[in-house]
Parts: structure tokens; C-alpha cells; sequence
């Protein structure tokens, strides 16, 4: 299992940019290494899946599993509890409630099927503590905090929960903040969504604007005490989305000390085709359709037969490394971090799942960037704003 700090090379490279000549095969598997947005729970309580098993890519749609975390080396990350937006409606807020709490409850009963190879973690420290006891390691994020209806106290029971990280907003705007990609309501936060931010600080977890609007982004860095995160976001300068940040802003994020984590989607133009989309959304809510584990493989054969031809953004690999590269380029080192967006839509040709993410780690290397750097944006720089957030809990 790997090491958190690589102390010889931490040594006599932490001030520098660039490594030295020649490559380390190995170092990926001597990184920590975490992804910041993984939809995977959404997959959980699928009848005859098992977060245990190592799952093909050709026969089932799934991209993390702690058989592939093994194998990409990925070190653990947060798992999502993801809500889609409804109306925004006492009946509406207690339906999105009890979804969320039935998700939360989901992920703690997975990782306690594997003692001995999964954690939760609520704190930075847990992160280390969980590799150097060979475990992989889980931290819980909130993608749309619509469950919370107006009451904010239920924030307070996620962090019981072991929540550490949400964002207000989805695809649609809510009670909180407008979404990047709906009609501006209320022009960035709501009265609600600034209380929101005032309460995540209280408790002591990271706030995530990722999907917000770039004027709800601008008035988090402003309000809130500790850096704000984008937990799966990308760049306007690689392609022009509502979801991708403009370089100006990334410029701002990284001066106050927040991070942006690289995802796979958004990368290019998409391809629209109803036949695709519609096996996506069978076999996203294959739980609640209660499709078996042949039925699930017939429609992912049929999803990538499809993905062979028509995939759903005019993007690769290649499109990926130059969002990565553009971002440290404009934001720095420590303001880069990894969410791609697994089971949550991520992936892109020659880059399709987390036994990929190696070679991340080997062209960061042959760019020339520092084994130090590198592990700064795998896992340093969201542990940092994570013990932040933690420092400033209760103030």
C-alpha cells in the first residue's frame, strides 16, 4: 500500500516545479491518491452488484469498485450522495429527505461489508491513518443539498452522518443558488443559500461549488471563512460550457486558496443519440428497476457497442490531459486536484474507468512536474482544505 509522504523525495523536491530526469514507473501505486466526486453509490443496492468485486468494463456500466481501486491504485474518495432536484415543495423537500438519508445509509452498510478493506473517514488525519492500515478509504460528500428542504439543522445531521463536503445546487436551481445551467432566480446564493455557506463553516465542512453558477461561485469565495473546492468542474478554455470555469475565475479560486479538481466530462461537444441515452438512464436507475445482473450486461454491451461510434462528447484522453495541463497552468499546483465525475457521466476514449488513472500520474511525470507536486494534486491540496475547514469548525 502506498505511503502518504514520500519522504526522500519530499525533501529535495517540495520547492521545486520539475523532476528530475527520468521517469518512476512506480510512482503511482507510492502516492495517496483520491478522487473528489464518485457517483458510485448510486449503484450500492443494485441487486447482484457488489462493491467488492472487480466489475468488466464491457459488461457493466459501474467505473469504481474496490476491485479496480486496487488495481488503478486509487487510494479512496468521496462518495457521493447525489439528490435530483424536484419541486421545491414540503412534499417535495421530504421525499428528496428520505432519499438522501436512504443513500447515506446505503454507502455506510456497503463499506461495512468490507472491514478490511474500506473506511470512513471524517477527517483529513483518516486518510493516512486508513492507507497505513492497508484499507482503502471513503469520505461522504453531498452533491445538491435540495434534501435539506429550508432546514438547515439537517446539515448538522449529515455531519452525523459523516458528511464533510457539499455543494447547494444541481442541474436546476433551487432554494439555495442558481445552477450554472438553469435562468438565473436569485442572481447567485439566495437568502437561504448564504446562511447555507454560514452553517457549512460552523460545522466544519468544505464547500463545494461545482455546478453553481459563476455568480454563486464568486459570492462563496467572498462569504465563506474557509476555501471553497469544485469537486468535478473544468475549463472554459478547453471547451466553452456553463459547467467550465473562465481562467479569471480560476484565478480567483486558486488567490483564495481554493482548488479545482479536473473532470471528465464537458471536455467537447456532445453527441446526442436516443437510443444510448436511453440505456444510460435504464441502466443508472437499474436498482430501482430491479434489472438483473444479465439484463444489466445485455444493455452495457449494447451501450458500448453504441459508445464505439457515437461516444457522448467529442473527447479522448488526450482532450483530458489538456484541461489537467490548462489548469495547473493558470491556477498552479496547489490548486489542482482530481474529480472526474466516475458513474456520475465522467469518462471519456482510452480513459474510461479508474483502472486508467496511472497514466494521469506518468504524463504529469513526463511533463515534467515533481513527484511532491504530483501528490499535491492527487490528494494534498483537498486534505489541506479539508483540515482547514476542520480548524475553523465552531468559529
Amino acid at each position: 500500500m502506498k505511503k502518504l509522504v514520500l519522504l526522500v523525495l519530499l525533501a529535495t523536491t517540495a520547492s521545486a516545479s520539475l523532476a528530475a530526469p527520468g521517469e518512476d514507473k512506480n510512482l503511482h501505486k507510492k502516492l495517496l491518491t483520491l478522487d473528489t466526486h464518485l457517483d458510485t453509490p448510486a449503484h450500492f443496492a443494485r441487486p447482484g452488484w457488489s462493491f467488492g468485486d472487480r466489475h468488466d468494463h464491457a459488461t457493466d456500466p459501474v467505473q469504481v469498485d474496490l476491485g479496480r481501486m486496487d488495481a488503478g491504485d486509487l487510494d479512496g474518495g468521496f462518495f457521493v450522495i447525489y439528490t435530483a432536484s424536484g419541486p421545491l415543495t414540503p412534499e417535495g423537500y421530504a421525499a428528496a429527505k428520505a432519499f438522501a438519508f436512504k443513500r447515506s445509509d446505503e454507502i455506510h452498510a456497503t463499506f461495512a461489508k468490507f472491514p478490511d478493506r474500506i473506511g470512513l473517514a471524517t477527517k483529513a488525519s483518516d486518510a493516512a491513518r486508513l492507507d497505513r492500515a492497508g484499507k482503502r478509504f471513503g469520505f461522504i460528500s453531498i452533491e445538491n443539498s435540495y434534501p435539506l428542504g429550508e432546514d438547515l439543522s439537517l446539515l448538522g445531521e449529515f455531519y452525523k452522518r459523516g458528511v464533510r463536503m457539499a455543494s447547494p445546487v444541481h442541474f436546476r436551481n433551487n432554494q439555495f443558488a442558481d445552477s450554472a445551467t438553469d435562468t438565473p432566480k436569485w442572481n447567485g446564493l439566495s437568502p437561504l443559500g448564504k446562511q447555507w455557506v454560514a452553517e457549512m463553516n460552523r460545522l466544519g465542512m468544505v464547500l463545494d461549488a461545482s455546478h453553481a453558477s459563476d455568480a454563486v461561485l464568486d459570492q462563496m469565495i467572498a462569504l465563506s471563512k474557509t476555501p471553497v473546492i469544485l469537486s468535478h468542474s473544468g475549463s472554459k478554455a478547453i471547451f466553452d460550457h456553463a459547467r467550465n470555469l473562465d481562467d479569471a475565475r480560476l484565478r480567483k479560486l486558486a488567490a483564495s486558496g481554493g482548488a479545482i479538481c479536473a473532470n471528465a466530462a464537458y471536455l467537447g461537444k456532445s453527441n446526442p443519440n436516443a437510443e444510448r441515452s436511453e440505456i444510460a438512464d435504464k441502466l443508472e436507475d437499474a436498482a430501482k428497476l430491479g434489472l438483473t445482473t444479465e439484463q444489466v450486461a445485455a444493455l452495457t454491451r449494447r451501450l458500448r457497442a453504441i459508445e464505439a461510434t457515437a461516444p457522448s462528447q467529442q473527447a479522448d484522453f488526450e482532450t483530458y490531459m489538456r484541461l489537467v495541463l490548462h489548469l495547473i497552468d493558470v491556477a498552479g499546483v496547489d490548486h489542482v486536484c482530481f474529480g472526474a465525475d466516475w458513474d456520475g457521466g465522467g469518462g471519456v476514449p482510452g480513459f474510461e474507468d479508474i483502472d486508467a488513472l496511472p497514466k494521469v500520474t506518468a504524463r504529469l511525470q513526463q511533463a515534467g512536474y515533481s513527484a511532491a507536486d504530483i501528490e499535491k494534486m492527487w490528494s494534498g491540496n483537498v486534505l489541506r482544505l479539508l483540515r482547514t475547514a476542520e480548524q475553523r469548525k465552531g468559529r
